[in-house]
Parts: structure tokens; C-alpha cells; sequence
């Protein structure tokens, strides 16, 4: 559906991005991922048309439309910001793309009523002007307005950001029911972890301009490529000396001189362990309660463990108290040191 070959983007002396390669099929859930300034957004600015890459080509549908103008892309587009007419009915803001292809007004009409009842827009919100309604109501006008004029592709930049963060939960479920009701390719960029694990069916994890992994959620969590995949996706533990030599007596395979991660959710507290796995002792330091799980920060090994624990609302461990940290060595995600 969408070929990213060898993109390379220059800012004067600035090399944005380096070699991007990218292969997303048709009708998937695509996210670019990665903290500011990563070269996500670029990346979907130069599949867009704003953006001219100095070398590389942009592949849609087995045709290269890497110098293809804006309007002529097929392309809808969800800003950040939303670039919404704030004067404007809700109405008007939707049909403003099909007015630019000049089709007739019963036309128009039909597929903005159509498109409107898709993404739960009332006839009375169609009669406001948009700066009349919520941030969630304008974020459904801009999905909207995108999805009307009926693309192949939709690319959306951040478009839950200026949202608070129970809102944003709620239309990040939306938002998949849509992409699935709807089939469309879609493009979708954020930095929000929790966000990308959630929506999508493949995420490229970007840092500095180039793609440091891309895989299914499941990979990018649980096998990630390099050690800057590992620590930006979830939080984990960077296991010292005494809890690797730990691990290797317990019969693991650790390198003592790599990177070795675990997750927090694959250490537990206070189990039975299974044969081959390693049993620490530790005191409880803290612990943060989120009221599913529970966060222990524990003392053991000469650092400091981070665990995650269902809360089943017995056995909750206090400050102070000695308990059992148990690990199995194949859990680590071991990377070259320096």
C-alpha cells in the first residue's frame, strides 16, 4: 500500500531523517513512535506532499508520488491542532473539501450527514460554529472533515495531545472501533507509549531520524531490538552485577558485561518459584498504589527492583517489610554495553 524507500531529509545542513524504509499495507494501523524531535512527524509530513525528501521515493499503491502535489495525494490529514475554521459551522468545516472538488450541493449535503452520524456528530452540533464545541467534538469534526472526501489513506499527528487524559482514553478506543469500521490505512504519529501498544497493528520506533525497530506491539514490548527500543517503550529495571551473577547461578545465560533489562510485570513477589528461576531477598522501599496493579519499589541485590503487582487486595506489601523477589533469567533483554 505505502512504500517509504531510502527517504532522506535535509534541513539546510540538518539531516532530519537517514534511509527511512517503511512498508505499510493496506487497511492496517500504522504508528510512528518516538520523543520529540525524532523525525516521526517529518516522516509523515513527506508521505503527505509538505515535505520534499532530498533523495528517496514515496510509494503508494505501486505508484510513486513522491513529487505529487499535496491536493492531488488522496490523503486525508488530522493535525494537531486540527486546522479547523473556528467562524465556520460544523457543517461547512466537513464539506469544505467536497466544495473544493466542486460537487453539488445534495451531494455534499448527503456525505456530510453520512460522515457526521459515523463519527457520532449530532445535526444540532452541524449547525454550531466549531469554537461552540469541546475538544472532542472538534477532534470528531477533524476526523470528519478528513475521512469525507473519502482518501485511501488518512495520516493523523498527535491528534489526541491537547487532550486531558481521560478524554484521550476514551477517544483512542474511538478511534480504533472507526479505523476498524472504516478499513482505511492509517498513519498515526505520537509519543505517547500507551497509546501506540493500544492502537496499533505495527509501530517504527524513531530516534534521531533513523527507525530503531519496527514490529508488532507485542515485539516492540517484549523483544526489543536495541536498548533505546527497550527503555523508551514501558518502564523496566537495568539489572546491576549482583542481580545478574544472581540470575547465572540459577543456571541463566546472562553476559555480566551487556545491558541487561527485565520488565517490571516479569519479576514477582512473594511466588513459588518455578525450576530455573532466581529467588532475591529484599525490603520493600515504597510502593505506589494505581488501584488494578500496585508498583513496588524494593531493595534488593544492591539496587533498587521495580515491580508490578495485581492488586488482589490481599497480599499488599508495606515499607520496610522483607519479601522474596523472584525472576526467571530468560525474561532479560540483554544489549551490547556502551
Amino acid at each position: 500500500m505505502i512504500r517509504l524507500n531510502d527517504i532522506v531529509v535535509k534541513f539546510g545542513d540538518f539531516t532530519a531523517l537517514h534511509d527511512i524504509n517503511v512498508h505499510v499495507k493496506e487497511g492496517e494501523f500504522f504508528t510512528f513512535l518516538g520523543p520529540s524531535g525524532c523525525g516521526k512527524t517529518t516522516t509523515l509530513r513527506t508521505i503527505t506532499g509538505f515535505i520534499q525528501p532530498v533523495s528517496g521515493s514515496v510509494v503508494v499503491k505501486d505508484k510513486d508520488i513522491t513529487h505529487v502535489p499535496i491536493e492531488e495525494r488522496n490523503i486525508g490529514i488530522v493535525f494537531q491542532s486540527y486546522a479547523l475554521f473556528p467562524t465556520m459551522t460544523v457543517y461547512d468545516n466537513i464539506a469544505f473539501g467536497l466544495k473544493l472538488k466542486k460537487l453539488r450541493k445534495p451531494e455534499i449535503a448527503q456525505k456530510v450527514n453520512d460522515i457526521a452520524k459515523k463519527v457520532d456528530l449530532s445535526e444540532e452540533q452541524l449547525k454550531k460554529a466549531v469554537s461552540q464545541l469541546s475538544g472532542g467534538q472538534q477532534q470528531r469534526v477533524a476526523i470528519a472533515r478528513a475521512l469525507v472526501t473519502e482518501p485511501s489513506i488518512i495520516c493523523m499527528d498527535e491528534p489526541l495531545s491537547n487532550l486531558d487524559a481521560k478524554l484521550r482514553v476514551q477517544l483512542r478506543n474511538e478511534l480504533k472501533q472507526m479505523q476498524k469500521d472504516f478499513g482505511i490505512t492509517t498513519i498515526y504519529v505520537t509519543h505517547d507509549q500507551e497509546e501506540a501498544l493500544t492502537l496499533s497493528d505495527h509501530i517504527a520506533v524513531f530516534n534521531k531520524g533513523v527507525i530503531e525497530q519496527i514490529g508488532t506491539p507485542n515485539e516492540v514490548y517484549n523483544h526489543s531490538a536495541t536498548e533505546f527500543v527497550c527503555n523508551f517503550i514501558g518502564d523496566i529495571n537495568l539489572l546491576g552485577s549482583e542481580a545478574v551473577s544472581a540470575l547465572n547461578r540459577a543456571g541463566g545465560r546472562v553476559h555480566p558485561a551487556a545491558r541487561n533489562y527485565i520488565r517490571l510485570e516479569r519479576i514477582h513477589v512473594n511466588v513459588e518459584p518455578k525450576p530455573g528461576n532466581v529467588v532475591l531477598e529484599g525490603v520493600v522501599d515504597s510502593r505506589e498504589y494505581y488501584g488494578l496493579y500496585i508498583k513496588y519499589y524494593i531493595k534488593a541485590a544492591g539496587q533498587t527492583i521495580k515491580v508490578i503487582e495485581k492488586n488482589d487486595g490481599v497480599n499488599i506489601y508495606e515499607a520496610g517489610q522483607t519479601v522474596q523477589v523472584v525472576m526467571d533469567p530468560r525474561d532479560v533483554m540483554a544489549y551490547p554495553a556502551g
